[in-house]
């Protein structure tokens, strides 16, 4: 099949397309025709080789932890899956990822594309949609009535995580620049502050819960809006100084994605019910190009929701 791959560690220069044969399916493994796959920071970070100590894989690696598709074969233990299911999922952390034609999931990491979602508005859910639920749930334990602040909203993670929140009956302010604020606020935000005019640690207090996806200056100033005693910060890029968290007696832990296939199909329930929505904001054809210029994008930091790969129809 046909994949675009990194034979090394590097620059977007190292993604080159190749033919790759995946191993066997094992007994509770599916292999998923690839409609779409989407780009996450992981996929540069572990391209130019900062993640290599994690994940010390030989080459070539298929980047992408992304899927939506249908199932064209299945594992002989496999019982509630056939083949022709609409799927999307976060499959585990491989060196054989989903910037292919095809690729292998574990059974249990699957939910079910809703009728009224695209493949590429389901590819574009996984990484960042089970971040965000995770983040905000079983390690913010973010609860009704309390507030929460996303910094980057209008990003991948912070597009769900802003959906999720609301869903959850929590007030929620988010950090975006102004021309996403229409965006947000149609998602659910209800205070959105323009980072380039406006300090939000100058106008914030007495904050519940921060989801940090910015790490820097930007979480540092972040131990001081929220709540003595009580508050939390749940970071996705970790965290730079425990002792400014201790001085508070605050808790402050950075947070690694659990792969969840039941926690998924909860966010495809919400997504069947129209209750969150992705926000795709470019979408870049299945190709060594296209992954490229879809790489350089993400690593702007700037790109609106989900960057999201279209293959071939």
């Amino acid at each position: 099949m046909k994949a675009v791959v990194i034979n090394q560690y590097g620059s977007k220069d190292e993604l080159t397309e190749q033919d790759v044969t995946l191993p066997g399916l094992k007994e509770h493994q599916v292999l998923v025709k690839e409609h779409a796959t989407s780009i996450n920071p992981i996929d540069w970070k572990l391209r130019e080789g900062y993640l290599k100590q994690m994940f010390d894989w030989p080459f070539p690696i298929i980047l992408g932890w992304d899927v939506a598709g249908v199932i064209t074969e299945v594992g002989s233990g496999v019982t509630d899956w056939k083949v022709g299911d609409k799927v999307f999922a976060r499959p585990e952390t491989t060196r054989f990822g989903t910037y292919a034609e095809e690729t292998i999931v574990d059974d249990n990491l699957l939910a079910k594309i809703p009728e009224n979602v695209t493949f590429e508005e389901a590819a574009a859910v996984p990484l960042a949609g089970l971040t965000a639920l995770q983040a905000l749930f079983d390690h913010g334990k973010l609860q009704k009535g309390e507030k929460v602040l996303i910094h980057a909203g209008a990003g991948g993670v912070g597009t769900y995580a802003i959906q999720l929140a609301k869903q959850a009956g929590a007030y929620v302010i988010t950090t975006a620049s102004e021309k996403n604020h229409e965006l947000l606020e149609k998602l659910g935000a209800d205070e959105v502050i323009d980072y380039r005019t406006t300090n939000f640690a100058e106008v914030l207090t007495d904050i519940d819960l921060v989801f940090d996806t910015m790490g820097g200056d930007i979480q540092k100033s972040s131990f001081s809006v929220l709540k003595p005693n009580t508050g939390r910060l749940i970071s996705i890029v970790g965290i730079a100084d425990e002792e400014l968290a201790k001085e508070k007696n605050i808790k402050a832990e950075s947070i690694w994605l659990q792969t969840n296939g039941k926690q998924l199909q909860e966010i495809a329930d919400l997504m069947a019910s129209g209750k969150v929505i992705s926000i795709v904001g470019e979408v870049f054809p299945f190709s060594r190009k296209g992954i490229y210029d879809a790489h350089a994008l993400s690593e702007t930091h700037h790109a609106v929701g989900k960057i999201v790969i279209k293959m071939a129809d």
